[in-house]
């Protein structure tokens, strides 16, 4: 018995050996033949390209021409972007598969060596059987080698055509204006620090009677949603750092290690800063000195009636900690993935919680939250149903519900100022639209987007602008919903655009910012990244701050060409959005939060 319990483990560790290998092999075939089509033919670097770009030479003025070679080039980005993609996915299953078939031979190896054979070996055919064993090895080691230097040397052809495209189209660009380019521990702090007390999930009478409205001053003042004031994307503060370095520590004023992890970006409101994370045990919301980085507290949120008792699934890049939370003088509010929303005081009081039910998101609830006038605002798109509710923040209970007809969105929503009133601006697929905060009226709608939506929208100029990559960008008059111009050039997927001065700034997930004149949509100019952009720029002291997912930033003196003012690089991938005080900036990674100023 004991012998047949040994065959058959060691049958199921052979059959996983022969899986794993065959696996790792073709994992490393693919690879191979990646790195030999990109040898071959280099996307960015066509034949068909440096004609175009040589008929330019002699055609400077030829409009046409010139909106062919950028649809090229763009068509090339992301031809790159996709190979690097595979290329970083296949290492990683690579590794999975070599170490499953590494793992799985070593056990074969021993089980072959404890085992007590029935009947003598035959000396010949053990050596047979090891000299085989040593020559699929020894092949399989080459292919993986192969396969591993494939990923690792694969050119960075949009590095190389840049600059050789540069070089050779000068003449053209001077004539024609065309520019290339855990908190691991709970600490000490001033407020008490642990799990929340057993309090009513109704607002105190105290709280209510102090709410009062705030005022554009008071969002001036802080940083208290998603891409600052009614979510524009601009913020009031000056004497910015302009210089920092991740890996030296210069101007690094704190680093403060988040435990659980979240991809929503931090909000601010006085000396206090909050965000959240979340995984399958945990919902966390946290409280950090903002001048510090001490943590004063965290919060749970647990024992909240109707909340699922196994989270949804999300995909990797969601979680269930997407949405950036919103903040007011009387308090702090987060949503998750699972449907769970929840308010605290800012000395870490639970105020109240509900669940608005469980989200049917195939990748993850993300849409932020936002306040005004006493009322936090939710954008909720589900598969199941879409509803926008205003939400009283002195009790949680709905002041307002609005069914919606569109499909699931990750856009989040703003507001905006319109003939004296505020308005909240709504993206989805396929509308764009607007609602009376009072009472929750859809005042206009526009069937103008598709796709999977993730960038909010932008304001700025008198214009609502929406943009969707594989759709289009729109502007939108805000007093009739009318579209007043449209584009398809370039299009965001994640980050979302953002208003200043005229101009209206997209950044892409194929390393592009480009520029765009908000009242025409006319093109004006593009600045080549080194990495994907899923940060939201932000405007800050009339420059442009945008992060990409490597951690290098980009400050950009923007207008009719972009002037590169520093990029410096804090060595840690960034998804979230930069947030601005008092002459400071903050951003959050996967793994902490930073402090950045000038010494």
């Amino acid at each position: 018995m004991l012998m047949d319990k040994s065959d058959n483990i060691l049958n199921r560790a052979r059959f996983i050996a022969v899986i794993s290998g065959v696996f790792t092999a073709l994992v490393s075939i693919l690879l191979i033949f990646n790195y030999v089509q990109i040898s071959l033919y280099d996307p960015l670097d066509s034949q068909v390209m440096k004609q175009m770009v040589a008929r330019l030479s002699s055609e400077p003025g030829n409009e046409e021409l010139i909106r062919e070679i950028r649809q090229m080039d763009l068509l090339a980005r992301r031809a790159y972007f996709n190979s690097l993609w595979q290329l970083r996915t296949g290492a990683a299953l690579l590794l999975a598969g070599a170490i499953t078939l590494i793992v799985s031979l070593r056990f074969i190896h021993r089980q072959d060596t404890h085992i007590e054979k029935p009947e003598g070996n035959n000396i010949n055919e053990k050596q047979v059987r090891i000299r085989s064993q040593k020559w699929i090895a020894a092949t399989g080691m080459i292919i993986i080698l192969l396969a591993v230097l494939s990923a690792l040397f694969s050119s960075n052809h949009l590095r190389q055509f840049d600059t050789e495209r540069l070089a050779d189209t000068a003449s053209v660009d001077e004539e024609d204006g065309i520019e290339k380019l855990q908190i691991s521990s709970r600490v000490a702090g001033d407020d008490p620090v642990g799990e929340p007390a057993d309090e009513p999930e109704e607002e105190t009478g105290e709280v209510v009677e102090t709410i009062s409205r705030i005022t554009m001053a008071d969002l001036n003042e802080n940083h208290n949603s998603l891409r600052g004031p009614l979510g524009h994307g601009i913020t009031p503060h000056s004497n910015l750092p302009l210089n920092w370095d991740g890996e030296t520590g210069e101007n690094i004023l704190w680093k403060t290690e988040i435990e659980v992890h979240g991809y929503n970006s931090p909000v601010i409101w006085e000396d206090r800063m909050f965000f959240s994370g979340a995984n399958d045990q945990r919902r966390v919301v946290y409280c950090l000195d903002r001048h510090s980085g001490v943590l004063l507290w965290e919060r749970e949120a647990t024992d909240i009636t109707g909340s699922p008792s196994v989270p949804p699934e999300t995909t990797d890049d969601t979680g269930l900690a997407a949405p950036s939370l919103t903040t007011d003088p009387y308090g702090v509010y987060a949503i998750f993935g699972t449907g769970d929303i929840i308010a605290f005081s800012h000395h870490g009081e639970r105020l109240w919680a509900r669940n608005l039910g469980v989200p049917e998101n195939h990748y993850g609830h993300s849409s932020s939250l936002i306040t005004w006038d006493g009322k936090v605002f939710v954008q909720y798109d589900t598969a199941a149903g879409s509803r926008l509710l205003a939400l009283d923040v002195a009790d949680g209970s709905t002041v307002w519900e609005t069914p919606r007809d569109n499909d699931i969105s990750w856009a989040s929503p703003i507001l905006i100022e319109q003939d004296g009133s505020m308005r909240l601006i709504v993206l989805s697929n396929p509308n764009l639209d607007a609602y009376d905060i009072d009472n929750g009226e859809q005042l206009w709608s526009v069937d103008c987007m598709s796709g999977e939506v993730g960038p909010s929208p932008a304001y700025g100029g008198g214009l609502v602008y929406a943009a969707n990559e594989y759709a289009t960008m729109v502007a939108v008059d805000p007093s009739d919903g009318s579209i007043v111009w449209e584009d398809r050039y370039y299009l965001p997927e994640v980050s979302s655009p953002v208003y200043h001065d005229g101009y209206l700034y997209i950044a892409t997930t194929y390393a592009v910012l480009a520029c765009f004149d908000a009242q025409t949509g006319d093109f004006i100019w593009e600045f080549d990244g080194e990495d994907r952009f899923y940060s939201s720029p932000v405007i800050a002291e009339g420059r442009i701050y945008a992060f990409d997912t490597s951690g290098r930033a980009y400050i950009i003196e923007p207008g009719d060409e972009p002037v590169l003012v520093s990029s410096p690089d804090l060595g840690d991938p960034i998804y979230s959005t930069p947030v601005f005080a008092d002459g400071k900036l903050y951003i959050r990674s996967n793994t902490h939060v930073y402090c950045i100023g000038d010494n």
